[in-house]
């Protein structure tokens, strides 16, 4: 990083922060009713009892998330849409514990969803081993055998990781086929987490900006 004075970083950060939040407060809302069921898939990343209710990365602000999410998956079954859940599971030898702590390990409660949302079921249930979901070789089958999903409602956590790495990778995946693709998330059914310098609220608001200018709509919520 090429070194700058500080107190010019920070002033104008702060106003570049400013600007962010009043977007971020000004978002508009969307009806589930107003986009093509059929056409349309509702995705919920990581909403697993390691990152909501127990183990080394637990987040009280995850658990929060349930209410919301299991409201919407019971409207997306009134119309018909498609349900993805992507659960992190990992080995052992996961190179992600490098940076993280051990989490969400094959065969444990972790890696479960939660029990909330596996009482609605109905979803296409697809175990990750990256932090960056769209790269299983389950989800890559799901997106040849249903062509005509160019509609996709992405929830979860976390915000600035595993939401925001999907998302991106999803659009431009579209964007690379020259394909028309909405993939929107809703400000209220995202969260990540609390943890030293990772400010959740900072966290997210860099995220959803950054999610914002990759072509993502991101929404206030999905009613």
């Amino acid at each position: 990083m090429r070194m700058i004075n500080k107190n010019e970083f920070l002033k104008r950060s702060v106003k570049t922060l400013e600007e962010i939040y009043d977007m971020l407060a000004k978002l508009p809302g969307i009806r589930l009713k107003d986009l093509q069921g059929k056409q349309t898939a509702i995705v919920i990343i990581d909403m697993v009892n390691g990152f909501a209710r127990e183990g080394a990365l637990r987040s009280p602000r995850v658990e929060g998330l349930i209410p919301e999410i299991a409201g919407l998956l019971k409207a997306c079954d009134e119309l018909k849409v498609a349900k993805l859940a992507f659960a992190d599971c990992h080995t052992k030898a996961s190179p992600e514990f490098d940076a993280y702590p051990a989490h969400c390990m094959a065969g444990t409660s972790e890696g479960e969803i939660v029990d909330e949302l596996k009482e609605i079921g109905g979803y296409t249930l697809i175990p990750k081993n990256s932090t960056n979901g769209f790269l299983e070789e389950k989800f890559q089958k799901w997106l040849k055998e249903n062509e005509h999903i160019n509609t996709f409602i992405v929830t979860g956590d976390c915000t600035d990781i595993c939401i925001q790495q999907f998302a991106i990778t999803l659009k431009t995946w579209f964007n690379m086929q020259d394909k028309k693709a909405r993939v929107i998330v809703p400000v209220n059914a995202v969260e990540t987490y609390d943890l030293g310098l990772h400010d959740g609220d900072l966290m997210n608001a860099a995220a959803l900006y950054n999610m914002m200018i990759n072509g993502i709509e991101v929404v206030e919520g999905v009613k």
